[in-house]
């Protein structure tokens, strides 16, 4: 069983303390869809680290990563560690 997520909205500063709320969620999936991210930033990068990290040794895969979180995750050098697709 794959157990689904979707992220929405602003990953931003502003944004991120409130989902660290539900990191324990986010952590338990094994497929975040990011189709619907507007926008963001180093802090959501950061949050998606945190979900892989907690994620307990088990691949989280996040697709549909629009361009611009894909673009920084580049630029940052983390593209491959977060397997974004």
């Amino acid at each position: 069983m794959t157990a689904k997520t979707q992220l929405t909205g602003e990953l931003t500063q502003q944004r991120v303390p409130e989902l660290l709320t539900q990191i324990g969620t986010l952590a338990a999936a094994t497929e975040i869809d990011l189709s619907g991210v507007t926008r963001t930033d180093s802090a959501g990068l950061a949050l998606l680290l945190e979900i892989s990290r907690r994620s307990h040794h088990r691949p989280v895969r996040f697709v549909r990563t629009p361009e611009q979180l894909r673009a920084l995750a580049q630029f940052f050098g983390i593209a491959a560690l977060l397997r974004l697709t």
